[in-house]
């Protein structure tokens, strides 16, 4: 069935015609020479909740209250079809009082009436919002992804540049360099797990699992969420921490014990997070006589990454590190 066989259907009311019309989910109107609703189908009453009998018979920019007085309908009614048989998909955005914003791909066609060449104007309405919030979203995550992959290359880039290379073998280098890497590896996959923050006991647990529960204490304090910009600094912080205990602090003896704890506090209406690194029973600590690539990263994630400030005191019993931190969440 054509569609002038259909519009000739339709003017002469004939069921199985209009039963036809009915069963097409998206919204269909035919309008007379004036612009006038002639007929609609089930799709276009129950899509923008309206009756047949505020519907048919009046002009389409009167209908809804002048709901449908749209400037891109006008001028897809007034200029685009006049001078083309037909249009395919224009797309028009609107408010609608009852259903809301919507953004709609019209379709229409110029029918002349084979009997008496009157014509008159088949509109369907492709109701398509939900498709353009998915395409909207889907923009944001592929340049979300973008920015986080060129960070992520410039902190590998800066890794590999800034890891000691003087006085280390080959190996050296590479253990030193890949355990950061996967720091920053794990930091990014928490950050993409789907959840817009992280607990900060979620990382902590990860940071000392590779040692066995009873070389450190965990004295956690109140949940504190880390924000997505918190993830990877935090994250390599700890990772430093870890990597110094096992190389030369309490890891590095079967007697040595860590203490990690945090708390909270308020000052001037914002909270602060203080976390606090204790290590004992270790070898002597003395106070390095440079600034290996290891302190500089703790501190610049802490200054520039966190926000905040980190205290490291190297006394001979073992290393105390003090961080604080604003808390974003």
């Amino acid at each position: 069935m054509n569609l002038e066989d259909l519009y000739r259907l339709l003017r002469s009311e004939h069921v199985q015609a209009q039963g036809i019309v009915d069963t097409l989910e998206e919204p269909l109107l035919v309008l007379d020479q004036a612009g006038c609703v002639l007929t609609a189908n089930r799709g276009f009453y129950e899509t923008f909740r309206v009756v047949r009998d505020e519907t048919v018979g009046r002009s389409l920019f009167d209908l809804g209250g002048g709901q449908w007085d749209i400037p891109e309908l006008r001028r897809l009614v007034g200029e685009i079809i006049p001078r083309s048989a037909a249009v395919v998909g224009y797309e028009v955005t609107a408010e609608f009082p009852i259903i809301g914003p919507r953004t709609m791909l019209v379709s229409a066609r110029r029918l002349v009436h084979p009997d008496n060449n009157s014509t008159s104007l088949l509109i369907l309405f492709e109701d398509v919002t939900d498709r353009r919030q998915r395409d909207v979203q889907k923009d944001i995550l592929l340049a979300e992804t973008r920015h986080r992959m060129k960070n992520l290359l410039g902190i590998v880039r800066s890794l590999a540049n800034q890891t000691d290379v003087e006085g280390r073998t080959a190996k050296e280098y590479r253990d030193a360099f890949l355990g950061r890497f996967q720091a920053v590896a794990e930091a990014e996959t928490i950050a993409l797990a789907g959840s817009a923050e992280v607990n900060l006991s979620a990382l902590v647990e990860q940071s000392l699992a590779a040692a066995s529960a009873e070389r450190y204490r965990i004295t956690p304090g109140p949940a504190v969420r880390l924000s997505p910009r918190q993830i990877m600094p935090m994250s390599l912080i700890l990772h430093e921490l870890v990597t110094n205990a096992w190389k030369y602090g309490a890891f590095s003896n079967t007697e040595g014990l860590v203490h990690l704890s945090w708390r909270t506090s308020e000052e001037r209406g914002n909270t602060f997070l203080h976390i606090d690194w204790r290590e004992e029973n270790g070898p002597p600590v003395t106070a390095p006589t440079r600034s290996g690539f290891g302190s500089r990263l703790i501190d610049l994630s802490a200054v520039q990454g966190l926000r905040g400030a980190v205290e490291l005191n190297y006394e001979p019993t073992g290393l105390r590190v003090h961080i604080t931190a604003p808390v974003e969440s």
